[in-house]
C-alpha cells in the first residue's frame, strides 16, 4: 500500500519526546522527511520535567530507522529568528515543505490564577501561543511555493472546556483556536489547510510525572500513577484514563494527508469525550 506522505516534508516542533516524537516517527513511517526541533532543556514555568538533547537524538534515530531524512536541532519556539533559520535551512536541505505540526508546549506551574506570577504567565503564553505563531509564520511562503499543504496545531481538550488551576495553559490553548481559524481563512486561497487537534490526557512525560500526580491528588503526600488513574478516568466520558500517543498521531496524519484534503478550520477533539462531559 502506498504511503500517505510519500515525497512530502514535514516540520514538527517539540519533537524530542512525547507526542512530538510520536508524530515525527509516524509521519516518517508514512514516507515524509522531517524537520524537527525542540528546546530540549528547561523552560521557565515548564511545570513538568524537561526534555533533553539525548531525547532529541533518539527522535533522530527513530526517524532514520524508517529510512527517512531528518534535519533536527535545538531551538526555542519563543526565539522567532532561531525558528525561522531552522525552517529555511531544513527546506533548503530537504527540498521543500508540505506539512507543519506546531506541537511544542509546556504545562506551566499549576495553581490558582490569583497566584500565577506575570513571569509564569508570559512563559506559558510565549511557548504555547506565541511559539506556535513563530513556528507557522516562516513556513507559509514555503507552503505556498509547493501549491498548498497542511498545518496542524496541537491544542488541547482544555482549549474546549476549561479547568481550574491552569489559567495560562487554558488561555493559550483556547487562543490557538482563534489563530487557527484566522489562518484557515487567510490561507485557503493557497490550498493550505489549517486545523487543531485537541487531545485529552495523553500518556506522555508531560502527564505522567510527580508534579501532575500531586495536582490531581493533593490529598496524598507522594501520590503515584496508580493513585491518580481513577481521577484521570473521571475526566473522560469513555472509560479510559488517558490516550496513547498513537491516537493523536492518527488524527495528525489524517489532517496532514490527502484523506483530510477538504478539512480546514476545524478543532478536532481526540479526547474520549472530555469536551462533552
Amino acid at each position: 500500500m502506498a504511503r500517505r506522505l510519500a515525497g512530502k516534508v514535514a516540520l514538527i516542533s517539540g519533537a524530542a519526546r512525547g507526542q512530538g516524537r510520536n508524530h515525527a516517527v509516524r509521519l516518517a513511517e508514512e514516507g515524509a522527511d522531517i524537520i524537527a526541533f525542540d528546546v530540549a532543556g528547561p523552560v521557565p514555568a515548564q511545570g513538568t520535567p524537561p526534555a533533553t538533547p539525548e531525547d532529541l537524538a533518539e527522535t533522530v534515530r527513530l526517524v532514520e530507522k524508517s529510512d527517512r531524512r531528518i534535519v533536527a536541532t535545538q531551538a526555542d519556539v519563543r526565539d522567532a529568528d532561531a525558528v525561522a533559520e531552522l525552517v529555511h535551512r531544513g527546506v533548503a536541505e530537504l527540498g521543500g515543505l508540505d506539512v507543519v505540526v506546531a506541537n511544542a508546549g509546556i504545562q506551566g506551574n499549576p495553581g490558582p490564577a490569583a497566584h500565577t506570577t506575570p513571569a509564569d504567565w508570559a512563559s506559558v503564553i510565549g511557548v504555547n501561543l506565541t511559539g506556535v505563531f513563530h513556528t507557522i509564520r516562516p513556513t507559509i511562503p514555503h507552503l505556498i511555493v509547493r501549491g498548498g499543504g497542511a498545518i496542524v496545531i496541537t491544542s488541547s481538550s482544555i482549549g474546549l472546556r476549561s479547568v481550574p488551576n491552569l489559567a495560562p495553559y487554558g488561555a493559550a490553548k483556547a487562543g490557538l483556536t482563534g489563530l487557527m481559524r484566522t489562518l484557515a481563512l487567510e490561507l485557503a486561497e493557497h490550498s493550505i489547510r489549517v486545523n487543531t487537534v485537541n487531545p485529552t490526557t495523553v500518556g506522555t512525560p508531560m502527564l505522567l510525572n510527580p508534579i501532575n500526580f500531586g495536582l490531581f491528588r493533593p490529598d496524598l503526600e507522594n501520590p503515584t500513577e496508580e493513585d491518580v488513574l481513577p481521577v484521570y478516568r473521571s475526566l473522560n466520558a469513555l472509560p479510559v484514563p488517558y490516550l496513547d500517543p498513537d491516537d493523536v498521531s492518527n488524527a495528525v496524519l489524517f489532517l496532514a494527508s490527502d484523506e483530510g484534503r477538504y478539512v480546514t478550520g476545524v478543532a478536532l477533539p481526540v479526547d474520549a469525550g472530555y469536551a462533552i462531559k
